[in-house]
């Protein structure tokens, strides 16, 4: 029994056997190592002098985690796209038409909209993708911050207690990212998933800031990357490839929905990185692309490949045409470049399909 255990234990041998047999009486078997390893840090925390207070935080933080997987779970299979934007944008503002107009574009593709299910460009964005392809994720707060009448009472709608759980179901759940103008929380949001993107913990995806045709607030907003960041070298110039900004909807759904077009995923095998692609590139493409981001790479080329080992054990997208790239893991920017670039290629598909869904992988 002990060497089917993870490395993770309790450290006492019995007790680990038990939470074992707990786990195989109850039927789990796929993950039972992940299961083992959550059982394991609650023995620890009852075993050691862990405040009250933050046993209610962990508490609290996995049942939500729990109730939004169970929530998403259903609906796994269709891709999503999160808006991010004010609660106190008015109904006629032309901020909320452009989010709804969005939301109605993205739908008619086959996209669900997930957002914060609260009023102004949160609600735009629900009401624009019908309640048949919402999702809200609500936060609790003592003012300003209700579930909105495109959402409430629905199954898709879950309401969380702490922002950093709710956040992280904003955003790991979907396949693309829409900001609006907002406050302090949109900014928050902005800013985590570009540092998600800048430091290559979460997988590439299009980030668009969306705003009003003359607006100033993403172009001000710009104005202070390029002046105050940039120009002190705190992130790098390359770094503002990782958003667009534009105030046309069309645009704004083209840049998501096209992000796959013909990238399909990602996966490292070692040292290496292999990008999955919907079509075959050329070898004047490869080429090119070799030449024109050697920056990425510590050794070698850009070079076409078939499934590598690891991905034949896990039947892991075989089909698909892919290159692979010893990646410096540090230019996630220049990564998130050669992707546009791969997207652009002669070869890749004339139209946009949909992203991958299965992200277990």
């Amino acid at each position: 029994m002990a060497d089917r255990l993870p490395r993770y234990r309790t450290g006492d041998e019995s007790l680990d056997r038990r939470l074992m047999d707990l786990l195989e009486e109850l039927g789990a078997k796929e993950n039972a190592d992940q299961l083992f390893e959550i059982l394991v840090s609650a023995v620890g925390m009852a075993t050691e002098d862990v405040d009250r207070l933050d046993l209610k935080i962990t508490n609290a933080a996995l049942k939500e985690m729990r109730g939004a997987f169970r929530a998403f779970r259903p609906y796994s299979h269709i891709p999503k796209c999160t808006i991010f934007g004010s609660a106190r944008t008015r109904s006629d503002d032309p901020l909320y038409h452009q989010a709804r107009e969005l939301a109605r574009e993205l739908a008619g593709r086959g996209w669900m909209v997930v957002t914060g299910a609260g009023p102004g460009i949160m609600a735009a964005g629900l009401e624009g993708a019908g309640r048949e392809r919402s999702f809200g994720v609500n936060i609790r707060l003592p003012f300003e911050q209700t579930a909105n009448e495109f959402i409430v009472g629905d199954e898709k709608l879950i309401s969380m207690k702490y922002f950093f759980t709710r956040k992280l179901m904003l955003m790991k759940e979907s396949h693309g990212f829409v900001v609006l103008p907002g406050g302090f929380g949109t900014q928050d949001e902005a800013f985590e998933l570009l540092t998600l993107e800048q430091t290559g913990k979460a997988e590439p995806a299009p980030i668009v800031m969306l705003d009003v045709p003359d607006g100033t607030y993403w172009s001000h907003w710009s104005r202070f990357i390029s002046d105050e960041l940039v120009s002190r070298g705190v992130v790098s110039e390359g770094d503002t490839s990782l958003y667009r900004i534009t105030d046309d909807v069309a645009q704004a759904c083209h840049e998501v929905v096209g992000f796959y077009r013909n990238y399909h995923s990602l996966r490292y095998v070692g040292s290496r990185l292999v990008l999955r692609l919907k079509a075959e590139p050329t070898g004047a493409e490869l080429d090119e692309l070799s030449g024109r981001f050697s920056y990425l790479v510590t050794s070698g080329g850009i070079e076409r490949t078939g499934p590598l080992r690891a991905e034949e054990a896990d039947d892991d997208h075989l089909d698909l045409p892919r290159v692979v790239l010893r990646f410096d893991r540090t230019h996630f920017s220049g990564l998130r470049q050669l992707i546009d670039a791969v997207n652009a290629l002669p070869s890749a598909p004339a139209t946009d399909s949909a992203p991958p869904v299965d992200r277990d992988k």
